[in-house]
């Protein structure tokens, strides 16, 4: 009889040690019973800390979570971000600015870079107007000196755009003072000119929110200073493709126009986060969305 008792014990100790087991690989797996780490999808973006690629880097990183992503940004300086690219740090990104701003940066790591798509145009710089004011060329400066109080308002004074108009300054002639400011002084300025009927000139670029909530023009420029305008493509690094042929695609799709961007530049130039911007475009925009992740 102590023996049997014994065998029982034995028995019952076991069926209670795999019950334990089971339950230890219940928590450990899905609803499905497959190990959720396995289906896990994971994205890396690089990005610039400049208003439009904030903009771009959120607006996407919320479109791949609604793909099923788990999505990491990361902000670094330009050439950071190439070399990150080159070496598999980062996944993509949608900050390039080519074939001119970066344009050194591509020469040293473009050949381990792939080029997947441009996903916004005509990106210019150069001295900017409001629509109401009559001319329309540089060159036409000089002749209504006297309406812009002589000076071209600018940013701040180590920026490309300032030397470049200082160059402007030079080779068209013109017997303007390029007010040195800041990207908020400039824009503040422009709006007060603006609100007033006044005629302004300023240094400015696109995608900017300025375009968004004023009527605004660039001025021709027959001498070319300013150059060609850039677009912002859309970068990867080498072997994504084969790795993840649905980010691939999501990324390849993705191209979006000034007015897009510029609203979410705009609500974030308004203090909005960039998560709420972002929030309210991909809202407001579910079928330009679902036909970058591929459901159109």
């Amino acid at each position: 009889m102590k023996r049997e008792i014994k065998v029982l014990s034995v028995l019952i100790v076991l069926a209670m040690l795999v019950m334990v087991s089971g339950c230890t690989d219940q928590d450990t797996t899905g609803d499905n019973g497959t190990d959720e780490a396995t289906t896990t999808k994971e994205a890396t973006i690089g990005y610039v800390l400049w208003d439009g690629e904030i903009a771009s880097t959120n607006v996407m990183k919320l479109v791949l979570e609604e793909a099923g992503y788990d999505v990491e940004i990361i902000a670094v300086d330009a050439g950071a971000l190439y070399q990150g690219l080159a070496d598999s740090q980062f996944d993509f990104t949608t900050s390039a600015w080519l074939p001119q701003t970066q344009k050194n940066y591509w020469e040293r790591y473009g050949e381990d870079i792939d080029s997947v798509a441009v996903n916004l145009e005509d990106c210019r710089i150069g001295l900017v107007v409001p629509t109401y004011v009559t001319i329309d060329s540089i060159d036409e400066l000089n002749d209504n000196k006297d309406q812009f109080n002589g000076e071209i308002i600018g940013i701040d004074p180590g920026a490309g755009i300032m030397s470049t108009t200082e160059t402007a300054i030079d080779e068209y002639g013109l017997d303007y003072e390029l007010v040195a400011s800041s990207s908020a002084g400039m824009t503040a300025s422009l709006k007060r000119s603006v609100d007033a009927g006044d005629w302004t000139v300023v240094t400015l670029w696109s995608p900017h929110w300025a375009f968004n909530s004023f009527d605004l023009k660039y001025l021709e420029d027959p001498m070319e200073i300013y150059g060609e305008a850039d677009h912002v493509e859309t970068l990867a690094r080498m072997g994504l493709q084969e790795d993840d042929p649905q980010l691939y695609g999501i990324i390849s799709r993705f191209k979006w126009t000034h007015d897009d961007i510029q609203s979410v530049m705009s609500d974030l130039a308004d203090g909005m986060s960039e998560e709420d911007a972002a929030r309210k475009w991909v809202d407001n925009n579910p079928e330009k969305v679902s036909e970058w992740i591929g459901e159109n």
